[in-house]
């Protein structure tokens, strides 16, 4: 026991817990655990935070265990070797097009409310180790594959990295199969898992934390409205609170330049640690803040009698309630497409208890990153015109990253929602898949130089084991794609199908996350079949297995259902930042000022639902 122990601290992995016991009635029967441990009763770790990713087919290893495809130079797939990933990307990612197409319909928001959301239900550590276990060797300076350094090969004649040999690449912590967190099948198989260090439920973790520890590092445990914490140091102009800093200085943030150490501002705190990467989403993070100590101020006032404990966890389901809404109702359809979304995912028809909610290794790992192809190479700032910001121009993307410092000396949030608000998503296309920004500018902190976003996920799909495109269109219930002739039939692009082939051979060499991403748009949707299969799986078992699903009777009352209803993002924006002007959808592109609404005709939430008896302890 103590040598198994001993390998779990080593390779990193959590410690799993099972409880004994699921408790009955009282604050259970009302309020989600902060890591999602006994949503389901009888299967208490489903969903829940640091356990392993679902698998819907079998993990493809080179060894059959755990060597990633790609590992061992000459093995062969349907009798071809698999191309280097920095290779498809220079191929692939940025091939005959330059131009960036901008979405007809839909907002910038449409983007960054995807990656917010990713950061609500999966999160995959790398390994802890940053050396090779045998040869102890740094991984930021070898280019062999050894545990837990799978580099990244650099072909010859590359125009950006020609003079490197790799990039660095850590794979994922494994799951131990030791952890009753394994599946039946995954032990049985003793293949290699990736965790989930988050829950996997729409719970607004990203507001809340996956543990006790972090919860309460974020909340202001001294308030009795049952307050989140806020920054000490700076507010915006209007007075409006920003995210705490982390608890240790000085972080790895990037800092304005020409500060001193006085004026540092320090990496943000968030329920996700993600928070910092790029500016909208710190911009996302610190909206639900506010408006979860909005929201519980309003409602202590209307129930005096209320703890700061219950105030917290009253004001914590509403918000959970409204990333539900806003994803599901507001967000997927357009991602999926009116009739894909009708016949995938459909109604909501109850809580289901042999549903495992829990995220799939395939969703986090490919089909969920569609977003990728569609991100911008600028973020746009505007003024209360939506026009371009005189004071805070437009940035080029990698000049966002992990730089909170844009947010609280630059005009802090509004520019930024406006931006999102008031400016066409990019239009993913098959001649342009994704920007240079992402695929030779990308910032990664602890790692001293430019990365290839579209390398970093080839590489990940393969470090998972992920079957390539063929299996998952048989799981999909789609007819398997053999030859070139086939492939047309999907990806409309001839020149796009020939490079397919010359680098993979086959079509089912051809990693899923790229599959994915180059096949045809399905009819009003922004994904093509694939990947809707495997997003519109993914978010009904999100939805029919969460016990607390806020459509699910008895969790809200009916007043309370008819409330939540009417609220949107874009009211959110209006009561927790300086912006005065929203659309009713802030998912859909318009022109301003003929598509824009004052906030005061924006719906509101009526709080006085949640007003309570205070002698019967219910809802008036």
């Amino acid at each position: 026991m103590e040598e198994v122990e001993l390998i779990a601290n080593l390779s990193g992995c959590p410690p799993a817990f099972q409880p004994a016991h699921c408790p009955n009635g009282g604050d259970s029967e009302k309020y989600r655990t902060i890591s999602g441990v006994c949503n389901n009763r009888n299967n208490p770790l489903w969903g829940a935070a640091s356990t392993v990713l679902a698998r819907w087919l079998p993990a493809e290893y080179e060894d059959g265990e755990s060597q990633p495809k790609g590992w061992n130079d000459g093995h062969q797939y349907s009798g071809f070797q698999l191309p280097a990933v920095r290779e498809v990307s220079n191929s692939i990612m940025q091939s005959s097009s330059q131009v960036t197409l901008e979405d007809e319909a839909y907002s910038q928001l449409l983007v960054d409310w995807g990656q917010y959301i990713d950061h609500d239900i999966s999160f995959t550590p790398q390994s802890t180790s940053k050396a090779a276990f045998l040869e102890g060797l740094d991984c930021l300076h070898m280019c062999e594959n050894s545990d837990p350094c799978f580099p990244i090969q650099i072909p010859p004649h590359d125009k950006l990295f020609g003079s490197k040999s790799c990039l660095p690449f850590f794979r994922s912590t494994p799951a131990c199969l030791s952890s009753p967190t394994c599946t039946l099948q995954a032990q049985q198989m003793l293949q290699r898992q990736q965790m989930n260090l988050i829950t996997s439920f729409l719970d607004a973790s990203t507001v809340y934390g996956h543990s006790v520890d972090l919860e309460n590092a974020l909340r202001n445990l001294s308030s009795s409205e049952g307050l989140l914490a806020v920054n000490s140091k700076y507010t915006d102009h209007s007075g409006h609170p920003y995210l705490p800093f982390v608890n240790h200085a000085p972080s790895t943030c990037i800092q304005q330049p020409g500060t001193g150490p006085r004026e540092r501002v320090e990496c943000f705190l968030a329920g996700d640690s993600r928070v910092n990467e790029i500016l909208p989403l710190a911009a996302l993070h610190t909206v639900w803040l506010r408006e979860h100590n909005r929201i519980a101020t309003q409602l202590k006032q209307l129930n005096a009698h209320w703890s700061s404990e219950t105030t917290y966890q009253e004001t914590r389901k509403i918000i959970g309630a409204l990333h539900q809404i806003i994803t599901m109702r507001d967000y997927i359809p357009k991602v999926l497409g009116k009739d894909a979304f009708d016949q995938i995912i459909g109604p909501y028809e109850g809580y289901d208890e042999t549903i495992n909610p829990s995220v799939s290794n395939v969703f986090a790992t490919a089909a969920f990153r569609f977003g990728h192809a569609t991100i911008s190479a600028q973020m746009r700032r505007l003024n209360e015109s939506f026009q371009e910001h005189p004071h805070f121009s437009s940035l080029d993307l990698h000049k966002t990253f992990f730089s909170p410092w844009r947010i609280v000396r630059e005009g802090g949030l509004d520019p930024i929602l406006r931006g999102l608000l008031g400016r066409p998503a990019a239009r993913q296309n098959q001649q342009h898949l994704m920007t240079k920004e992402l695929t030779e500018k990308l910032v990664v902190l602890n790692i001293p130089e430019a990365l290839d976003l579209a390398a970093l996920n080839l590489q990940r799909g393969r470090d998972h084991g992920l079957p390539g495109y063929n299996d998952w269109r048989v799981f999909c219930g789609y007819d398997r794609v053999e030859s070139k002739a086939d492939l047309r039939a999907v990806v409309r692009d001839r020149a796009l199908v020939e490079k397919l082939m010359d680098l993979y051979g086959h079509p089912s060499n051809i990693d899923v996350w790229l599959a994915g991403l180059v096949e045809d748009l399905l009819p009003g949707a922004r994904i093509g079949p694939l990947f809707a299969c495997l997003i519109g799986k993914q978010m009904k078992m999100l939805r029919e297995g969460d016990r607390f699903w806020w459509e699910k009777p008895g969790v809200f009352s009916p007043w309370q259902r008819q409330e939540l209803q009417s609220h949107s993002l874009s009211r959110v924006f209006c009561d927790s930042s300086g912006v005065t002007e929203v659309p009713l959808d802030p998912f859909t592109v318009g022109t301003y000022p003929d598509d824009f609404l004052l906030c005061s005709s924006v719906p509101s939430l009526d709080l006085n639902a949640w007003k309570e008896d205070p002698e019967k302890g219910t809802t008036l």
